[in-house]
């Protein structure tokens, strides 16, 4: 039996070949993590280049007349939509998985008519509340009218998410990427062509038209997908929506939450140390998990998927979870220590040395990240298995856990203590996440990845105590050393675990030099 995913078919682990062996996921884990992090620095590019045009184009002003219409329709999209293009994807992929066409068609047509309900409820909402919404976020209703006008973008944002949520489920990654990259290019097109002609006025048809070209990309990669015609009353659909919003509402519960305590945080920070600690602590937030981003990025878009398609094999399941820890250690490692390494370099590039005292603040994020790449393995395995209790109330404790030890730690210690809450707080988490998924598949990480886990985290604290060293540039030297050393060994790892007849070894084989350093077995 063969599963079709998004450009090839893999040899399924189902039917006949159940007794044989499963082969390791390296490759796969390494292909997706390169076309989702490819995907995510052009759209980082485009995004510059957009903020940058917008800013010239509208001034601050305007800038934060975008940003508030945006922030207002996010949050009631967020909630109309009841997390179920998010939870959808677990049946899409069991569908897929089973290669049953029926019922991959029955989900495609339960997700895309429940996405068009939520999306007509958030479109309602935001007329009804437009009043309200524009005196609460305006301090008058002068933008009501602007507001109801707006609701129409999170009917396309639902349409939108239906569309996503189908080529990640069916596991087009490619086509999923080019979708993104395809949309970030022309919403960059649209917005400078109408700011130019328009001005602020073009604020509102932007928003909206940029969000139907969205909707309009992914359906023509959606289209690709062979779907059987069927027919479905509403009563069937409702009864099969019921088992989506369960796992849906953790989704959206969890959202809120960690929007709110992202939210609270930079609020509490000013009203305690003022607006300046505040874009410092922003600046070292943001820089800290650039490195590791694509690497979290691509779990949730194919690791989720591919993990929901087995999540009645607990050993399949374990075994995947396993792989992708390794294989998001070796890659998120290198540029982690050179995080810590060059941090005050870092703020000074990206930022200037305004924000210097943001250095101080980063290596501790980083600590953090590492955590997290640690620990959201284990954490889509309770989401793929449809556990929504147990990922409620791990996404909730992680994110009010944050939240009381940033107020605690902001009084005692200062700015500091926010990033220090945030490194202990995945320190906890890891370990819940452990005990849970122990608890639900009887995890345990295997003794590679032990003793990665070991390594690793020996090398990131090494370098995370290099940088109090008294004697100025000594850290950061020996610190770069470290750094050195850790792509080596990296690079020796995805080598191993990849074989020495993959296209990674191949072409690092052929470095002059250090070819033979970073492919074991050649001389």
């Amino acid at each position: 039996m063969t599963i079709i995913t998004g450009d090839k078919a893999e040899d399924s682990e189902l039917g006949s070949t159940a007794r044989q062996k499963p082969r390791p996921s390296y490759a796969q884990i390494l292909q997706s993590s390169s076309i989702i992090g490819g995907a995510q620095g052009v759209n980082y590019v485009v995004g510059m280049v957009r903020t940058k045009l917008v800013a010239m184009l509208l001034g601050p002003s305007g800038v934060g007349l975008v940003g508030l219409y945006v922030s207002v329709t996010s949050l009631v999209s967020t909630i109309s939509g009841l997390g179920i293009a998010t939870s959808s994807v677990r049946d899409l992929a069991q569908a897929q998985s089973s290669g049953d066409a029926n019922q991959l068609a029955i989900a495609t047509k339960v997700l895309r008519r429940a996405c068009w309900f939520t999306g007509f409820l958030g479109w309602a909402a935001t007329v009804a509340l437009a009043y309200p919404l524009s005196r609460w976020t305006f301090g008058s209703g002068e933008r009501a009218t602007a507001l109801a006008l707006l609701g129409i973008t999170i009917l396309l944002t639902a349409l939108t998410s239906s569309e996503k949520s189908l080529l990640q489920g069916t596991r087009r990654i490619g086509h999923l990427a080019c979708a993104n990259v395809i949309s970030a290019m022309a919403s960059t097109l649209i917005a400078a062509g109408l700011y130019y002609w328009l001005g602020e006025s073009g604020i509102i048809p932007v928003l909206i038209t940029t969000a139907a070209a969205s909707l309009g990309i992914l359906w023509w990669f959606t289209r690709q997908i062979a779907l059987l015609p069927i027919r479905m009353t509403l009563q069937d659909t409702w009864r099969r929506s019921k088992s989506l919003l369960r796992l849906g509402l953790a989704f959206m519960w969890a959202g809120l939450l960690s929007a709110a305590v992202s939210l609270v945080i930079p609020a509490l920070i000013v009203r305690n140390l003022g607006l300046e600690a505040s874009g410092i602590y922003q600046a070292a937030w943001g820089i800290s998990g650039v490195f590791a981003g694509f690497i979290l990025t691509a779990m949730g878009t194919d690791f989720y998927p591919r993990l929901a398609a087995v999540a009645n094999d607990d050993k399949h399941v374990n075994r995947l979870v396993n792989e992708q820890t390794e294989i998001g250690v070796l890659l998120a490692l290198p540029g982690l220590l050179a995080t810590l390494s060059f941090s005050p370099f870092l703020i000074s590039i990206f930022y200037s040395t305004r924000f210097a005292a943001g250095a101080e603040l980063l290596p501790w994020f980083v600590l953090g990240v590492f955590g997290q790449v640690i620990s959201w393995p284990m954490g889509y395995s309770l989401i793929a298995k449809g556990a929504s209790r147990w990922y409620l109330l791990t996404e909730s404790s992680a994110n009010l856990f944050r939240l009381a030890g940033s107020i605690l730690l902001l009084k005692w210690l200062g700015l500091w203590g926010v990033s220090l809450a945030f490194a202990i707080l995945y320190a906890e988490h890891t370990l819940l996440m452990f005990w849970v998924c122990q608890h639900q598949t009887g995890f345990c990480w295997s003794a590679p990845v032990l003793k990665l886990l070991l390594l690793s985290g020996g090398l990131i604290l090494l370098v995370f105590l290099l940088q109090e060293w008294p004697g100025g540039n000594t850290g950061t030297f020996l610190g770069s050393t470290a750094t050195v050393g850790a792509c080596v060994f990296c690079a020796r790892g995805l080598c191993a675990r990849l074989g020495a007849d993959h296209r990674v070894s191949k072409a690092l084989r052929r470095l002059p030099l250090v070819g033979h350093i970073l492919v074991p077995g050649v001389r």
